[in-house]
């Protein structure tokens, strides 16, 4: 179990304190081939994951490492450009960590991007976005385990909406007025790194997951917490049919992220623009 000293959360906000003093609105954390969204963002400050106290350094290929801070159109935002996986070799803590940071800094909504496989073919189909509007946590590890930071939340917190309904109903209007095609279903996350086997997607499928994938849940478990709002979308990369199961790279995967990322961008932004928080 992770021995956490609440100093360390000091010693990180006093660094980036040094750089940037403004109060940051919005979170957002970019997922796999969609980095894009930067450019979206009327930057005021980048800060490098390793020179942040604390901060783990990401170790995918497609995913950058840099706090981004700025603003899209009045909001003031704060980007993570690369996550933390725990296939990684992190723990919950670690993974979660700018989630805290970034309320410590003043945030009060989450908006979250990932690459998923599809699941449910009935609802998602390869180069679909899905908005998430609940999860599976299948993950070996829950990061609010261990003692409870009682200045974040409380030891039992409720998830009974753990994705924002208001937000969900916002971007489908969004994406409707946009001409962008948007689905709604249900996240399953597992451990990786490896994808899934026939079987492994058939036991998904009958528990109730329309995608799959291997992050956003630990964030947004630890966001509600902190009572954070969340919004979080998936670009469905690849089809998870057990009968009918083709080998698939992660270059594939992140060809396709890339592909939808443009759409998923104008989503995002305009959503950002428009919420009340």
């Amino acid at each position: 179990m992770v021995t956490i000293d609440p100093q360390q959360f000091n010693e990180t906000m006093d660094y980036i304190r040094r750089y940037y003093k403004d109060t940051p609105q919005i979170g957002i954390v970019l997922g796999t081939g969609m980095g894009k969204l930067v450019e979206a963002i009327e930057v005021e400050r980048v800060i490098k994951y390793n020179f942040i106290p604390h901060f783990p350094i990401s170790t995918v290929e497609s995913h950058f490492g840099n706090l981004i801070f700025g603003k899209i159109g009045d909001k003031k935002v704060v980007a993570m450009q690369g996550r933390f996986h725990y296939y990684e070799g992190y723990d919950m803590f670690q993974i979660t960590y700018p989630i805290r940071i970034m309320k410590l800094l003043g945030v009060k909504a989450l908006f979250v991007s990932n690459a998923a496989g599809g699941i449910n073919l009935d609802k998602v189909r390869k180069g679909d976005l899905m908005i998430i509007e609940d999860h599976i946590n299948l993950l070996p590890e829950n990061p609010l385990r261990g003692p409870n930071l009682d200045f974040f939340g409380p030891r039992f917190p409720d998830m009974s909406q753990p994705y924002d309904a208001e937000f969900r109903a916002l971007a489908k209007k969004i994406g409707e007025r946009m001409g962008i095609p948007l689905k709604e279903g249900v996240y399953v996350a597992v451990q990786g790194p490896n994808l899934e086997t026939r079987a492994e997607y058939r036991f998904l499928r009958i528990i109730g997951a329309d995608a799959v994938g291997m992050s956003t849940v630990p964030e947004i478990i630890v966001a509600n917490h902190m009572g954070i709002r969340c919004f979080a979308i998936s670009i469905i990369t690849d089809e998870c049919d057990p009968d009918n199961l083709a080998p698939l790279t992660v270059e594939e995967v992140i060809a396709v992220a890339q592909e939808r990322e443009p759409d998923l961008t104008r989503i995002l932004a305009q959503l950002i623009k428009e919420v009340s928080v």
